[in-house]
């Protein structure tokens, strides 16, 4: 594992130990009731700023006989180009953005833990079904759970603005915030997922964990820290996550979002958001757009800083073509705990391919820059359709909400199975839709939900083409095996656990 600037530390399996074990909590010296923000002025601002909901908790969805060898080349073909052509943007349906950092001290940590998919429930919830002890880590979130029985696990992204009373100077906050629902006892610790990079670290620091409870907030020591996580032993479950307090700079790892005003005009505006790796910020900025009077769609373009912001360092949007832009610099700063998010406004009169840069004030060295163009932001006939589709499936989805989330996941998936998919028999064109979406996971998948043997993966792999066609020709061969059982509803009933979008692409097949 890769080792952080920091205190040092014997174990090959840490970077550093918080040093801490055997302290108290301590209490914050603070009774303030955790208020809830919902004011949202869509007006710009001279400080380019907006609202965001903070008790509310938005809705995810998930945005991700042998055939003859010539047909099965033909649709490898047609397998690779679907794999290599761009998918089209839609309007935003999805607050939760997984952001990998482009960092290569924090990625060449090893990762050995057991890399599970939560069940996605109603209103941004997710419910983990963990069968044995063991140590599992969440596709979707980041977090690590150390369990010592069979135990499910539900947890959600909560907003630090909501708790920013309680989290009291010289403490910052570090990472995501989790509302984390299971019997404590089953739970042996929890890893939190944190947004900081520690290569560049000299200072001390120190990590620990806000757990809220009530109104009143206490600040219990960690075990350790990685260059990506924050390890806690669990004491009780409720909103918790990690703080860090640093007698030096912090360093972030940055993501820069970008969001389109959709009307009318033939003028093109942007809203330009400069933010930590954070998903607690990241489904505040989704939330905040979400509720604004004006349309948006999320512009899909490479997120991650090529390196880490710095704290209090100005940085500067230039734009090539010129275009008027407001601010003209900000200073960087982790906004998680206000209410108002800032942002960047990026307005060009004419619509134009052009460069978006972001640069540092103090060296214009480039730390994020992406190219736009007319094909990012026009919406055909097809996107528009599935817009449709995707409000007529949010209102399912309101109308659900009032149930507990398993009994209107369950509800769900009664009304998927009885809507005539038992017969209907699988196409080439599903599968090549499904081979580009499942990826690397297809030899587990293989093994693990269509029970395939394994002198029939070892030949598929031996020819060592991409994912994509490996998998389509995977799933030939469960179509070979099944026969007359090859039908929509039966693959929907092997895949329907594997993810979340797997489970929208059957949702849709069928």
């Amino acid at each position: 594992m890769s080792r952080g600037a920091v205190a040092p530390e014997s174990s090959d399996d840490h970077i550093a130990s918080s040093g801490e074990k055997d302290c108290p909590s301590s209490h914050l010296d603070t009774s303030k009731d955790s208020k809830s923000g919902d004011d949202d002025d869509d007006s710009s601002s001279e400080s380019s700023a907006e609202s965001d909901s903070d008790n509310e908790e938005p809705e995810t969805e998930k945005t991700n006989g042998e055939l003859g060898e010539s047909s099965a080349e033909g649709a490898s073909c047609r397998a690779e180009e679907r794999e290599n052509k761009e998918l089209p943007t839609h309007h935003v349906n999805s607050e939760f953005i997984k952001i990998e950092p482009h960092c290569e001290h924090c990625n060449a940590e090893n990762k050995h833990n057991e890399q599970v998919t939560p069940r996605l429930l109603s209103r941004g919830h997710f419910l983990l079904k963990l069968d044995s002890e063991g140590i599992y880590e969440c596709t979707e979130t980041g977090l690590i759970f150390e369990v010592n029985r069979k135990v499910d696990i539900k947890y959600c992204v909560l907003s630090w603005s909501k708790y920013a009373d309680l989290v009291v100077k010289p403490w910052v906050v570090g990472g995501p915030l989790f509302d984390i629902k299971c019997d404590p006892a089953a739970l042996t610790s929890i890893e939190f997922p944190h947004f900081l990079c520690l290569g560049h670290h000299e200072a001390n620091m120190t990590f620990k964990v806000l757990h809220v409870q009530s109104s009143r907030a206490s600040l219990e020591c960690t075990v350790d820290h990685s260059a990506s996580h924050v390890k806690w032993h669990v004491s009780s479950l409720s909103p918790v996550g990690p703080v860090i307090q640093s007698e030096g700079t912090l360093f972030h790892h940055g993501a820069v979002i970008l969001y389109k005003v959709v009307d009318q005009n033939p003028s093109l505006s942007f809203r330009v958001y400069v933010v930590t790796n954070n998903n607690s910020f990241v489904q505040d900025i989704f939330t905040s757009v979400k509720k604004s009077a004006k349309k948006f769609m999320k512009i899909d373009k490479p997120p991650v800083c090529l390196k880490p912001l710095q704290s209090g360092k100005k940085y500067k949007l230039i734009s090539e073509p010129e275009a008027d832009i407001t601010p003209e610099e900000i200073e960087f700063m982790d906004g998680s705990l206000l209410k108002l998010k800032s942002y960047i406004e990026v307005y060009l009169e004419q619509p134009t391919e052009f460069k978006l840069l972001l640069v540092e004030v103090d060296s214009d060295e480039i730390v994020w820059k992406a190219k736009l163009r007319e094909c990012d932001w026009v919406q055909d006939d097809k996107s528009q359709s599935i817009s449709k589709s995707s409000t007529r499936g949010n209102r399912r989805r309101k109308m659900n909400s009032a149930l507990p989330e398993e009994e209107a996941y369950e509800k769900r998936m009664k009304q998927v199975d009885t809507s005539g998919g038992a017969h209907t028999p699988l196409t080439e064109a599903h599968l090549i839709t499904l081979a580009g979406k499942l990826g690397k996971e297809w030899i587990k998948i293989a093994i693990a939900k269509l029970d395939l043997d394994i002198s029939v993966i070892d030949a598929i792999r031996e020819k060592k083409e991409s994912d994509t066609i490996s998998t389509f020709k995977m799933l030939q061969k469960w179509q070979e095996k099944e026969q007359s059982n090859a039908t929509v509803q039966n693959l929907y009933n092997c895949l329907r656990d594997v993810s979340v979008e797997i489970q929208d692409v059957l949702e849709g097949f069928l």
